[in-house]
């Protein structure tokens, strides 16, 4: 039992000083899951639109709601994980990848 907590404080604390770059690479996953509900919703906003404004427009949008997501989002997760302790970030982390890749099958 020893051995399994261990275990998990040092890759938790291996984690905690890699959090910004996990969480980052979260919300670039959830990104490309959900991009294209994202992009879909702003094609329905955007269907009145003359064809060559509709292009630039969405394309704009897409960029400015993706880059918005990483840069204001990264900080929110990095600031949620950071509240694990040294025995509960390493699985919280796990359960998190799994049910992204549950998702990631189902879609």
């Amino acid at each position: 039992m020893d051995f399994v907590l261990d275990l998990l404080a040092t890759v938790s604390r291996w984690s905690r000083g890699n959090l910004s770059e996990i969480a980052l690479a979260l919300v670039g996953c959830l990104l490309v899951l959900f991009g294209a509900d994202f992009k879909g919703w702003v094609e329905q906003r955007l269907g009145s639109v003359a064809g060559a404004l509709r292009v630039p427009m969405m394309a704009l949008l897409c960029m400015v709601g993706s880059g918005a997501a990483l840069i204001y989002a990264t900080p929110w997760i990095v600031k949620g994980l950071s509240q694990f302790n040294n025995y509960s970030l390493a699985p919280v982390l796990v359960v998190v990848l799994v049910l992204i890749g549950v998702v990631a099958d189902r879609r």
